[in-house]
């Protein structure tokens, strides 16, 4: 078995529908620069707040990919 080596970014996905679309956002907008990405991990959920409402969802997340 060969050694593996993964490197980690960290990307900010916002959705002003839910969390879920927050991360398939950030994911899919990483992929369209980034090769070979392997798995996300959410580090962390916030959103924006106007006149006492949430109005958008924001996901950290990390993602990480092999390096050649």
């Amino acid at each position: 078995m060969t050694d593996r080596v993964y490197k980690k970014v960290r990307v900010v996905g916002c959705s002003g529908e839910s969390y879920e679309k927050a991360i398939e956002s950030a994911v899919s907008k990483a992929a369209e620069t980034i090769d070979g990405l392997s798995w996300f991990e959410v580090v962390e959920f916030r959103g924006a707040v106007e006149k006492g409402k949430p109005v958008e969802w924001q996901a950290t997340v990390d993602l990480s990919f092999k390096l050649k």
